[in-house]
C-alpha cells in the first residue's frame, strides 16, 4: 500500500472515530436528560461507565499518543472556564482563590505524595507525579448544581475561581515533576521555585499581549465567524507559542480567556457575536469533556484496577482528608486577612465540592509511556475521579440542603428576565411609534405589529404583577436597576465631557469611583 493510500485510511478511520465518539456523546448526554432515574447523574459519570463497556468488550474508540493529550485537551478546557469567570467578581475574590489555587495545590500534591509513598510501594517520585495529576480540581457538575439550585454568587465564584487557577498550578507542577521519576530532572526547592516563576511569567506576559492584542484587533471590524475562529486560534496558539518558548501554555491560556472574555467581547464584540461565541465554547468543552470522560473508561485495564485497589483507596482517602486541612486551614488563614469571610458552611461545601475531572485524566493519561507506574498513575486518577464524581457529585445537594445554602437566585433570574423583555417590548412600541411610515408598506402592518407587541407586553406584565405578589423581595431587583441606570447616564455624561475636552483626564476621586463603577458593571 502507498504512502498516500496509507494516509487516506488513516483519515477516514479518525473521521470515522470522531463520529463514533461525538454519537456516544449526544447519546449520553440526550439519555441523562429524558429519563428520569439519570437525571441526578452528572453526564461524566455516565460517560465514564460508557467508557467501562465498551472496555469490557474491547471496543476501543480513541488511540492519541500521551504527547498529544495535553495540547489537545487542556486549550479548549481552560480557555472556556476562563473566558466565563467574571472579572469583578474574581477580583472581589482574589486572595480566596489565590489562596485556595496556589497553597491548595501544594498542599494536596504533598498530602497525597506522603500518604501513597507511605502506605504503598510507589516511590516518592511517582507519588508526587500522581498528587500533581489529582491537585487540580474539576467541579463542572457542581457548579451547574450551584446554578440550578440557587446557591450564592459567592460559592460559584470560589468553586470556579479555584479550579481555573489551579489547574494552571497543578500542570506547571506536573511538567516540573514528570522529569523526575524518568532521570532528567533532580530535585531542588530553589530550582523548582525558578522554574515554577519562569513557567508562570512568561505564560502571563505573553498571554496578555496574546489577549489584548485580539481584543482590539477584534475591535476594527465586526465578522462574528472571524471573531470566534481567533478565539479558537488564540486558544490553541497561545498554548503553542509559550509551550515553545519554555512558558506555562496552561496559565497563558487562562490569561487570555480572561482578558477576551471580561475586556475583548466588552469592546470588540456586539451581543448576538459574544453569544455566538459562548455557545461555541459551550459546544467545545462538552466535546472535549465527553472524549476525555470516555477516555477514562476507555483506556482502563480492569485487570491492573483490581491490582491497584489499595492505592485506589489511599489516594481516595488522601485527597479527601488534605482537601479538608487545605479548605478549612486556609479559609480560616483567609477570614484572618481579608472582609471576606468565608463560614464554616460555605467552607464545608468547597470541601466537599471539590471534585476531580477531565484535567486530572488528561494529565495521567500524558504520563510518558516508558514510565513503569504510569498505569498505577492511571488506575489511582481514574478511581479517584469516579469515587468524586459518584459519591461526592451526587451528595452535594444533599450537603447544600442541610446546611440550608439553596438560594433563589433561579428566580431571581425568572423575574430578571421578565423585566428585560418588558424594556424590549417598549422600546419596540416606542420605534414603532416614531417609524416614518413608508408608502409601500401598508399601514395595516404597522397596527398588527403594534398589536402584536402589545399583547405580549400585557402577558409580561401580568407574570411580573402576580410574582410581585407572590414574592415581594423580588421588587429589590427593580431599585438596582433603576441604581444601576441611573449611574450608567452618570458616568456617560462624565465621558462625553472628556471627549470634547470639556473635562481634563485628572479627574476628582468621587467622579473616578463613578467611572470604575460603571466599567466593572
Amino acid at each position: 500500500m502507498s504512502v498516500e493510500s496509507m494516509a487516506d485510511v488513516a483519515i477516514k478511520q479518525n473521521l470515522e472515530q470522531f463520529l463514533v465518539v461525538l454519537s456516544v456523546s449526544l447519546s449520553v448526554a440526550t439519555i441523562s436528560r429524558i429519563f428520569t432515574p439519570f437525571r441526578s447523574f452528572p453526564y461524566t459519570l455516565l460517560l465514564v461507565m460508557v467508557g467501562l463497556g465498551l472496555a469490557f468488550v474491547d471496543i476501543h474508540l480513541v488511540n492519541l499518543s500521551p504527547e498529544l493529550i495535553l495540547e489537545i485537551f487542556l486549550p479548549p478546557l481552560l480557555f472556556e472556564a476562563a473566558w466565563n469567570v467574571p472579572w469583578r467578581d474574581l477580583k472581589a475574590n482574589w486572595l480566596s482563590v489565590a489562596l485556595f489555587a496556589v497553597l491548595g495545590v501544594i498542599i494536596s500534591i504533598f498530602g497525597v505524595a506522603s500518604a501513597v509513598s507511605q502506605f504503598t510501594t510507589l516511590p516518592l517520585t511517582i507519588a508526587l507525579l500522581l498528587g500533581a495529576s489529582l491537585a487540580a480540581t474539576d467541579p463542572v457538575s457542581v457548579v451547574a448544581l450551584f446554578r440550578e439550585l440557587g446557591a450564592s454568587k459567592k460559592l460559584t465564584v470560589l468553586m470556579e475561581g479555584e479550579s481555573l487557577f489551579n489547574d494552571g498550578v497543578a500542570v506547571v507542577a506536573f511538567v516540573l515533576l514528570v522529569g523526575i521519576p524518568l532521570g532528567v530532572e533532580e530535585f531542588s526547592l530553589t530550582h523548582t521555585l525558578v522554574q515554577f516563576f519562569t513557567f508562570t511569567g512568561l505564560g502571563i506576559g505573553i498571554g496578555c499581549l496574546i489577549g489584548f492584542g485580539i481584543s482590539y484587533l477584534t475591535q476594527r471590524f465586526d465578522l462574528p465567524l472571524v471573531e470566534q475562529s481567533l478565539t479558537l486560534v488564540s486558544a490553541y496558539g497561545t498554548y503553542l507559542i509559550i509551550e515553545e518558548l519554555g512558558g506555562s501554555g496552561v496559565i497563558g491560556v487562562v490569561t487570555v480567556g480572561i482578558i477576551l472574555g471580561n475586556f475583548g467581547s466588552r469592546i470588540g464584540m456586539n451581543p448576538r457575536t459574544r453569544l455566538l461565541v459562548c455557545e461555541f465554547w459551550e459546544f467545545l468543552a462538552f466535546f472535549v469533556n465527553s472524549i476525555v470522560f470516555l477516555l477514562i473508561g476507555d483506556q482502563i485495564k480492569f485487570s491492573s484496577l483490581s491490582d491497584n485497589l489499595p492505592l485506589i483507596f489511599i489516594s481516595i482517602v488522601a485527597v479527601v482528608l488534605t482537601r479538608l486541612i487545605a479548605i478549612f486551614g486556609l479559609g480560616s488563614l483567609n477570614n484572618l486577612l481579608t472582609k471576606n469571610k468565608i463560614n464554616a458552611k460555605e467552607k464545608t461545601i468547597l470541601w466537599w465540592g471539590g471534585l476531580r475531572g477531565s484535567v486530572s485524566i488528561a494529565l495521567a493519561l500524558s504520563v510518558p509511556t516508558v514510565l513503569e507506574a504510569r498505569q498505577d498513575i492511571i488506575d489511582a486518577v481514574f478511581g479517584v475521579v469516579l469515587f468524586t464524581l459518584l459519591v461526592q457529585g451526587l451528595t452535594t445537594k444533599l450537603f447544600l440542603e442541610k446546611l440550608d445554602l439553596i438560594g433563589d437566585q433561579p428566580l431571581r433570574q425568572e423575574y430578571s428576565e421578565l423585566l428585560a423583555r418588558r424594556t424590549a417590548l417598549l422600546r419596540i412600541l416606542e420605534y414603532l411609534d416614531k417609524l416614518d411610515q413608508t408608502p409601500e408598506v401598508d399601514e395595516q402592518f404597522y397596527r398588527y405589529e403594534q398589536t402584536l407587541v402589545k399583547g405580549e407586553l400585557q402577558v409580561i406584565e401580568a407574570k411580573i404583577s402576580e410574582y410581585n405578589q407572590q414574592y415581594p423581595q423580588l421588587r429589590s431587583l427593580i431599585m438596582e436597576q433603576i441604581r444601576e441606570t441611573l449611574i450608567d447616564i452618570e458616568a456617560e455624561t462624565y465621558a462625553e465631557f472628556i471627549s470634547t475636552g470639556r473635562l481634563n483626564q485628572k479627574l476628582s476621586p468621587v467622579l473616578q469611583e463613578i467611572l470604575t463603577r460603571a466599567e466593572e458593571k
